[in-house]
């Protein structure tokens, strides 16, 4: 039997605790454009066809009827990951503005392929990465 095809991730998601620090670390340090505000999920452009879901810790864990039908219920303790691509020449931009944003970084990993990783926290402790390629094998420039 043939597999279908998987055309990329849509969405990533985090979980906080307070959705007025998130937002203003997503959207005013991070410069993400909200797309929905509501009391228990925020969904931030992340680029063209990908969207961010920050989503309120301990608010999520109920299934959701919508006039489309059912979400299920979701949620997550601890510390979650994901990361933003960003260009090569952008890096050292990156590390001097979250410099002067106040936003420590925590680690830098240049990979085995050449690419670079600069890590950081959100508010709420969860791991952020700024990744430059090459990194995976699928990594375009």
């Amino acid at each position: 039997m043939d597999r279908p095809r998987i055309a990329g991730i849509l969405e990533t998601a985090v979980y906080v605790d307070d959705m007025a620090v998130a937002h203003a670390f997503y959207a005013d340090c991070l410069g993400l454009k909200r797309m929905v505000a509501g009391e228990r999920l925020y969904a931030y452009d992340a680029g063209p066809g990908q969207a961010l879901l920050v989503f309120h810790r301990g608010h999520t864990g109920d299934d959701v009827e919508t006039p489309g039908g059912t979400v299920p219920g979701h949620d997550t303790t601890g510390r979650s990951h994901f990361a933003f691509r960003i260009d090569v020449e952008q890096l050292q931009p990156w590390r001097d503005y979250l410099a002067r944003s106040g936003v420590e970084i925590t680690s830098e990993v240049v990979w085995p392929a050449g690419g670079t990783s600069v890590y950081f926290n959100d508010p709420d402790g969860n791991v952020l990465e700024l990744a430059a390629p090459p990194l995976w094998p699928n990594f375009l420039a």
